[in-house]
């Protein structure tokens, strides 16, 4: 009969979670990993698998964690369109901070990896198409609320404040000017769902 586990779980994914995200991938050694978690190298690799394993179990909860959250914050919202300005700004609120250096894990990890790891650009666009599913719906009920003129096709626009918020991402994160990503995301916004 296996021995039960004797950690938390939860615990360590998060740990190793940010172990991946504020060394990237290849950064991230077999000894971060243990460190990270608290375990012993049979225990780790004997639970999640190898390092890539782990890699792609840290970075799926990373991505479903984000689209829950962004799911919850548009069901709770009073006005559509502040869902879609908060997804855009939202990330621009630490300016040069741990969190602006540090990125987003998903992002940051399709730069890393996408080229030469298929399973990781196939994660990447599943995420990301999540994604798209949720801001389209936000447009849409916008559209419904009056806040974003009928003309706008809710997928493009979608797709393009998606794109616009991860170069905000790119951009904040190598040190660009607060005063000058807000006038950016400003005037991504406005051009993307401009008003009835």
């Amino acid at each position: 009969m296996p021995r039960p586990r004797q950690f938390d779980e939860e615990r360590v994914l998060s740990s190793v979670q940010a172990a991946f995200w504020d060394n990237g991938y290849a950064g991230t050694s077999l000894e971060d990993l243990l460190v990270a978690s608290g375990l012993g190298k049979g225990s780790l690799y004997g639970a999640f698998g190898d390092k890539q394993s782990l890699f792609l179990r840290v970075l799926r909860e990373y991505d479903e964690a984000n689209d829950r959250m962004l799911r919850t914050w548009l069901e709770q919202a009073d006005r559509a369109v502040d869902v879609i300005r908060g997804f855009v700004i939202g990330p621009l609120r630490d300016p040069g901070g741990a969190e602006a250096r540090r990125g987003c894990l998903r992002a940051n990890t399709a730069m890393e990896l996408s080229a030469g790891a298929p399973e990781v650009a196939a994660e990447a666009r599943r995420s990301y198409a999540a994604t798209t599913t949720l801001l389209a719906e936000a447009v849409r009920r916008a559209q419904r609320e009056g806040d974003v003129a009928p003309r706008v096709d809710p997928d493009e626009a979608a797709h393009a404040v998606l794109a616009g918020q991860l170069g905000l991402l790119v951009l904040d994160r190598v040190g660009q000017d607060p005063a000058a990503l807000s006038t950016m995301a400003e005037t991504l916004l406005h051009g993307l769902l401009p008003r009835p």
